[in-house]
């Protein structure tokens, strides 16, 4: 038997049981091989920059249909970015008649909520949507050919108006999601939910068990709620804007219209309650601090200190910057509001999300200031740029107009 032991010393060396010394020759050879290579590779750059410096004709009228290139007097132009002009969706809507408990989540369960009083608010968003898609040109009443499925709800005004409470709200969704066959053939993930409120899908207690595949249209992307779990996912779920009261317009127009640069009293306000947030805090005391500068009121929910919708409107409109701080959670419908009176609207909330980035770049026509830094500095940053607000108004109406025309083209 082998001894375990060894007087023989030990070679650690990679690759040592191969023993091959590297002579001068070896160092040679790998010298020119470097050397070749390089020479070869000029070679064949040069070949193929020649081969290419004849421009191929090309038939535009041939090519363009086939890589959806679009032409302007035989210039080759790229499509636009976000969605394109010509997208191809087939939408089924669900009818409220042809699923037994869907009148009762768009109605409550004597059927006693009018759609009417469900389009102040943020309820709106679900009545609109609905809405907007019976109409649109994407609608198909064919099941087999629709690429997604709209479920219309509107749970958040049946709840805050009585019509059905949590419990209920959560057997009835069940109810609904059982009787869908094409909601089970896919797990749900071509069913798109809108949940409008600070509740998100929370609204429906069991959404992680039956709808967490599906799409979600929700103004709230906040990941840093109270919730423990959010309902919000980046990769499936769409964030929509802030819905702003159909009363506030009149033939398309703001009823309160905005004041010009030069007559706008103040630098910046906020119009909001504290509710014992820091950031919102933080506003008030500094309005104290410089009372011309900032208006910024300790309002109230109710009584005197409250603003009404057309005096809110009045005072937005009286200052060049809108601050948008965060409440509850990270969103806030101040940052929409300052666009009806076209004031520069200024996010104060670290984790806030906003709708369709892909389409519009809000670091052209909006600010975003850490909260952590609201002080006398802020202000004089807001005060050093005052001058360009011009440009911000114009960058808005115009360099995003493609972009909204995309969003509501569906």
């Amino acid at each position: 038997m082998a001894s375990l032991t060894s007087n023989k010393p030990r070679n650690f060396g990679a690759y040592s049981h191969y023993a091959t010394p590297c002579t001068r020759t070896h160092q040679i050879g790998a010298l020119f091989l470097v050397v070749s290579t390089f020479f070869v590779t000029r070679l064949f750059d040069q070949w193929f920059s020649e081969s290419n410096s004849v421009t191929p004709v090309i038939d535009l009228r041939r090519t363009s249909s086939s890589y959806g290139i679009k032409t302007d007097n035989g210039i080759i132009r790229w499509p636009e970015r976000g969605y394109g002009s010509h997208l191809s969706l087939k939408i089924y809507v669900y009818d409220e008649n042809e699923i037994d408990g869907l009148k009762e989540l768009l109605y409550g369960r004597d059927g006693s909520v009018k759609t009417t009083a469900c389009l102040k608010g943020q309820w709106g968003s679900q009545v609109k949507i609905h809405k907007l898609l019976l109409e649109s040109k994407f609608r198909t009443i064919k099941k087999d050919e629709a690429d997604l499925f709209f479920v219309p709800a509107y749970v958040k005004c049946v709840r805050m108006l009585g019509g059905l409470n949590d419990k209920e709200i959560n057997q009835t969704y069940v109810k609904v999601l059982s009787q869908m066959p094409y909601f089970r053939r896919s797990g749900g993930r071509d069913h798109i939910f809108v949940f409008p409120s600070g509740a998100g899908a929370h609204l429906f207690r069991s959404w992680s068990t039956f709808i967490n595949r599906s799409i979600i249209l929700t103004p709230e992307a906040d990941r840093t709620d109270k919730k423990d779990t959010t309902a919000f996912n980046s990769w499936k779920d769409i964030i929509i804007p802030g819905n702003v009261d159909d009363a506030m317009t009149k033939n398309g127009q703001p009823d309160v219209q905005p004041l010009p640069l030069s007559k706008r009293k103040y630098l910046a306000n906020y119009l909001g309650r504290a509710q014992g947030k820091a950031g919102r805090l933080k506003l008030i005391d500094l309005s104290k601090q410089f009372p011309d500068k900032l208006e910024c009121p300790d309002l109230k929910f109710s009584g005197t200190e409250k603003f009404g919708r057309t005096t809110y409107f009045e005072h937005l409109r009286n200052a060049k910057f809108c601050l948008a701080p965060r409440g509850e959670s990270s969103w806030t419908l101040r940052f929409y509001e300052s666009f009806f009176v076209e004031c520069v609207p200024v996010l104060l909330s670290d984790h806030a999300e906003l709708p369709f980035q892909n389409v519009i770049d809000y670091a052209q026509v909006s600010i975003k200031w850490p909260s952590t830094r609201i002080g006398s500095e802020f202000l004089d940053y807001l005060a050093s740029i005052s001058g360009n607000i011009k440009l911000l108004q114009n960058r808005f109406l115009f360099a995003n107009i493609n972009g909204f025309a995309q969003i509501l083209e569906i």
